[in-house]
């Protein structure tokens, strides 16, 4: 199905349908372990002594009798009765034995005592009561997640809320207990407004986006990322702090965390990338070569021939270059090099490049030929543009973004890739201005390689981004608010990480699970999404594949106007155990 193609889907319910109905006897059993409380409404329970004696209550009105059941499920071995005494025994009671005002104030006890443990995960406002934040607290340290919404691995998985004071993110974190991750929370200021928006159990690390040096100790043993932060000015250095500089930055210390646990374990680490070659001297250059050619036949060319060259070279400030200019109408220069992989490596085990490079920003092409390396006649050409900016960036390229400069060939295998070219074509260059203001001829190039890598496969996404759709932004800032998210996704992009990007509608407080969702990529949704439905998505977005490499839009459903639908409806689902995720992004398009 193509991107214009949108989904809606009902996200789970929420906690309220996790308590059942309440029979005469009074019940709330934890899965995570057996204890069990009984709470009569209207009878005693018999006392038991030493000795597997019991003593009978008095009996006043024999004439009204109650049946009352014991139970042994929670007795110890000795204190329960022989064999021959395990039977149920009647026993008379009357009104006048119990006292029904105490049993209803220790029956009410109770229940709110239940009551509010389970109300507390899901608060998503600030909690007031500091006994009630220690009964939250000592219950998750005690018990851990709830069973009934426990994800297996979770508890082996550690994820960093970047922003877990806002909307989503306090929400976001209590979804992540309840669940039984490791939660790490990355904020500005431990004031105690904040400690009191977050449980004890979450480890606060106090850090800003802005500040590379103070996210090193946010991402230490973190496997994953949510970020939710926002700028909350309209100040165009803020948006750029933290909406797109921001993410930047964190990507860039997930990745050297991940390194640095890639050279620990002896490069093994499935996070590990293949190395194809580095430009850390003037001996890794040997082995490119620098080509020229043009794309019309030479008895024409010549008619418009207005000189092209390009040299590759490693400066005295260490810096490896591919310069050069083509004036040359169809003409083009390249880079290109067989490659030479360690022993026992290919390129099938990886679902990528990623390229560091520096430069004036302009588009290149990179060639994949693929084939029989004994036989360089049978192998196939396959292209990918890519575009770098002004200074130094990553760029990412997928394999399954190469495409066969002949249709009819069949798709990249990147098991059979033997060679790898850059090539720079003055036709499709975007205007780039430069430094004083001046734009750049476009026929001339500037290209610094610092290195290039295989991308690990990798099944999982390692970083979500909640972005925004622009909608419910005033209009005079939102210009400047979608220039900066746009940005910050592209940086993500780029990184070479797992992401999974949600642009939702307008964010609405209001109780999640209610209604449907829609998924659509294309920016043409219109309607608003509660907080607590985008949490849900984040969290999900954790562990499933089809989250991976993803960007889409999300809202509530709605009804179009006919003949113009937007979306397919999916499924209807309405419980929490519902995998709605699974089957919306199935018919999305990656890398959008």
């Amino acid at each position: 199905m193509s991107a214009a193609t949108a989904t809606a889907i009902s996200p789970s319910t929420s906690l309220r349908n996790s308590l059942n109905s309440y029979p005469n006897w009074m019940k709330w059993s934890s899965p995570c372990q057996r204890t069990t409380f009984f709470v009569p409404r209207a009878a005693a329970s018999p006392d038991t002594g030493k000795g597997n004696k019991k003593r009978k209550p008095k009996v006043k009105k024999p004439s009204s009798p109650t049946p009352v059941t014991t139970t042994t499920e929670s007795m110890s071995e000795e204190e329960q009765p022989q064999p021959q005494q395990q039977q149920q025994q009647q026993v008379s009671l009357s009104l006048d034995d119990v006292n029904p005002v105490g049993l209803g104030r220790k029956s009410r006890q109770i229940f709110d005592d239940v009551w509010r443990k389970f109300s507390g995960l899901g608060q998503i406002s600030r909690t007031t009561r500091a006994d009630d934040r220690e009964a939250l607290d000592a219950l998750l340290i005690r018990e851990g997640p709830m069973c009934e919404f426990a994800i297996p691995g979770a508890q082996n998985t550690t994820v960093l809320v970047v922003g877990a004071t806002s909307r989503i993110g306090r929400i976001v974190v209590r979804k992540l207990m309840l669940r039984g991750y490791t939660v790490k929370a990355l904020v500005r200021n431990a004031d105690q407004d904040v400690l009191d928006m977050l449980p004890r159990s979450v480890e606060i690390v106090i850090g800003d986006v802005g500040d590379p040096s103070s996210l090193q100790a946010a991402v230490e043993g973190c496997n994953k990322i949510i970020y939710c932060a926002t700028a909350r000015s309209t100040i165009t250095g803020d948006l750029y702090r933290v909406d797109h500089q921001g993410v930047s930055n964190l990507t860039k210390a997930l990745q050297d965390y991940n390194n640095k646990l890639a050279q620990l374990r002896a490069g093994k680490s499935s996070k590990s990338k293949l190395l194809i070659t580095k430009f850390k001297s003037e001996d890794s250059l040997h082995g490119w070569e620098v080509r020229q050619g043009t794309y019309f036949q030479y008895v024409i060319a010549s008619k418009y021939d207005g000189g092209m060259d390009a040299k590759f070279e490693y400066t005295e400030t260490g810096q490896a270059v591919f310069s050069g200019y083509v004036f040359t109408r169809g003409g083009y220069v390249e880079l290109s090099k067989k490659l030479s992989l360690p022993l026992g490596s290919t390129l099938d085990r990886y679902e990528g490049l990623v390229l560091s490079v520096g430069g004036n920003g302009r588009s290149y092409v990179v060639i994949l030929e693929a084939g029989p390396s004994a036989d360089t006649t049978q192998s196939k050409l396959y292209f990918a543009r890519i575009n770098t900016k002004i200074g130094f960036c990553r760029v990412r390229v997928p394999f399954s973004s190469f495409r066969p400069v002949k249709p009819d060939d069949p798709p990249l295998d990147p098991f059979l890739v033997h060679t790898l070219t850059i090539r720079f074509e003055p036709r499709r260059q975007r205007p780039v201005e430069g430094s004083a203001g001046m734009k750049q001829d476009p026929r001339s190039f500037k290209l610094i390689l610092e290195y290039i890598k295989a991308l690990p496969t990798g099944q999982e996404t390692d970083f979500i981004l909640v972005s925004c759709t622009g909608l419910g932004v005033e209009p005079n800032r939102r210009e400047q608010v979608l220039k900066a998210k746009r940005a910050g996704e592209d940086s993500l992009r780029r990184s070479g990480l797992g992401y999974t990007i949600i642009r939702p509608g307008p964010l609405m407080e209001e109780p999640g699970g209610q209604r449907a969702l829609i998924f659509d990529q294309g920016n043409r949704i219109s309607q608003g999404i509660s907080c607590a439905d985008v949490a849900d998505i984040c969290v999900k977005a954790l562990h499933d594949s089809t989250a991976r490499n993803k960007s889409f839009d999300v809202c509530h459903e709605y009804v179009a106007e006919q003949g113009r639908e937007l979306y397919e409806l999916v499924a209807h689902l309405p419980d929490k155990a519902n995998n709605y995720l699974t089957p919306a992004l199935s018919v999305l398009e990656k890398n959008t």
